[in-house]
């Protein structure tokens, strides 16, 4: 990871389906301001209310980042957003751990639970 400051950006109070589309726009656009070699920071202590359309904009989100060579992770986190992160298996991604790591933290899931 770079030295350079981290390119923090706010998320909005709401991240669910009903504004996926409109917040992934704005989101995009902030990604896009990190430059390459530093780090993308996702500002969720605003989050308030939330689904699993929320969970999807931070991924690609972070999909974007690393195009871009940037990496990403997610800080602030309310307990219900990081806890469906974390039952997702998502939670190591957006954390800025590496792709291992969450396949190593869904392993903690029973198979059940992983695939539903």
């Amino acid at each position: 990871m770079s030295s350079a400051a981290p390119h923090t950006i706010a998320l909005p109070p709401r991240l669910d389906a009903s504004v996926a589309r409109a917040a992934l726009q704005t989101l995009r656009h902030g990604v896009a301001a990190t430059p390459a070699g530093a780090v993308c920071v996702l500002d969720a202590s605003a989050v308030e209310r939330f689904d699993s359309a929320g969970l999807a904009l931070l991924l690609a989100c972070r999909r974007q980042a690393m195009q871009a060579g940037a990496s990403l992770r997610v800080q602030g986190w309310p307990t219900q957003l990081r806890a469906l992160a974390l039952a997702y298996g998502v939670l190591p991604l957006l954390e800025g751990q590496d792709a291992d790591a969450a396949e190593e933290a869904a392993e903690d899931f029973p198979p059940a639970a992983r695939n539903a």
